[in-house]
């Protein structure tokens, strides 16, 4: 099929994808206005795009194509303003994080696309329960045999990335226990999960192809999976991120998988292993119960590891790399919120014992990311 041809991309360029929240102005639930502010974008040049997604009450916003952490989130920050800017005329919030504190999922509806339609049919209460937010990051691939490599050995870090960007502890008015709920609603879909374990693009084209004539899917983007490829942009797609409170801090976790991804691809230190899977479940449910508290199995070493000081390790290996690409100040930063234990999901949490009502820890949760109060040191 045509579009299983991989289309090169410049090497470890890195774009964005956001989920956003569309809050109401009155209590801070959730919104139906994604139509109204999308419309009222168009009429407005924006770098990059903004999106409908599943539901009424949400958006995505799309950055162009990057070398580096600076012009990122240069980026970010200008398509931010343009979204306030356009959410505020419709006196309407938009907020960060990758799950409402107490909206309802009955409450939703579904954004009217034939699309969305068809997942709505497919799927059925799961799609409105997707009313959660997550951050996509892409990076770019020469060919796909390179991507296929990424997927797998970027799939030993997910519990970096789950724990990096955990911003979803409340869900429908309760404390869920978890730093990222999000991807438990993730696993709820049937096409959820890894990419299979193949060697090589010929392979992964010939599982695409079996999965296509069995009717199971159509395209690339009927796969939920937490890592995988995008043979039409050239790039491999990480999909575990909650969206974090804010765009610097997007930038930063995109960094840190740019950086990541060129020490993988320019020094090849890891062999695809098929006992990144074997513990895959249980490693992700460390970093999504516990953040950095949690403890994984290294499936190379075979031991039991502190997820914190893993990623402090590895940030220490990559740091040459992220030098080169220019992103050696937002790997420091990131280490010294590492170090700190500052978190997103800890964030939410200080901000509801602060306060008492989850309310106002979704009006927080706007105002941070509107750029109404400081980003949170």
């Amino acid at each position: 099929m045509s579009e299983m041809n991989f289309k090169s991309s410049p090497d470890l360029s890195v774009g964005v994808e956001l989920e956003l929240q569309i809050l109401n102005s009155r209590d801070f639930d959730l919104a139906r206005d994604a139509a109204d502010l999308i419309a009222l974008l168009e009429k407005t040049p924006v770098p990059g795009a903004v999106k409908p997604e599943i539901t009424e009450s949400m958006v995505e916003l799309n950055s162009s194509i990057h070398k580096s952490y600076g012009t990122l989130v240069e980026e970010l920050r200008t398509i931010r303003d343009a979204v306030t800017q356009a959410a505020q005329r419709l006196n309407v919030c938009i907020a960060g994080g990758g799950s409402h504190p107490f909206h309802m999922w009955t409450d939703r509806r579904i954004y009217p696309t034939e699309r969305f339609s068809q997942l709505l049919e497919r799927y059925g209460y799961l799609a409105k329960q997707f009313t959660i937010f997550g951050q996509h990051v892409h990076i770019g691939c020469p060919d796909g045999d390179a991507a296929v490599y990424l997927a797998h050995i970027l799939s030993r870090y997910v519990p970096h990335f789950i724990a990096l960007s955990a911003s979803s502890p409340f869900q429908q008015g309760e404390d869920t226990a978890y730093q990222s709920s999000r991807l438990n609603t993730v696993s709820a879909f049937p096409l959820s999960g890894q990419i299979p374990f193949v060697s090589s693009w010929d392979e992964f084209v010939n599982y695409f192809n079996k999965m296509h004539d069995f009717g199971i899917v159509q395209s690339m983007k009927d796969f939920y999976w937490d890592i995988r490829p995008k043979p039409e942009y050239g790039t491999v797609e990480i999909r575990v991120f909650d969206t974090p409170l804010t765009v610097e801090r997007a930038a930063l976790l995109a960094a840190y998988a740019q950086s990541l991804s060129r020490y993988i691809l320019n020094d090849r230190p890891l062999a695809s292993s098929r006992d990144v899977y074997v513990l895959y479940n249980h490693n992700r449910f460390q970093a999504c119960r516990y953040g950095s508290g949690g403890r994984i199995v290294d499936p190379y070493s075979q031991r039991q590891v502190s997820l914190k000081e893993d990623m402090l390790e590895t940030l220490a290996l990559i740091a040459p790399h992220a030098a080169e690409l220019g992103n050696g100040d937002a790997l420091a930063r990131l280490r010294a919120e590492l170090v700190a234990d500052r978190s997103d999901a800890e964030w939410l949490r200080q901000a509801h014992r602060d306060r008492g009502s989850l309310n106002d820890v979704a009006r927080m949760q706007s105002d941070l990311w509107m750029g109404r109060v400081q980003v949170p040191a």
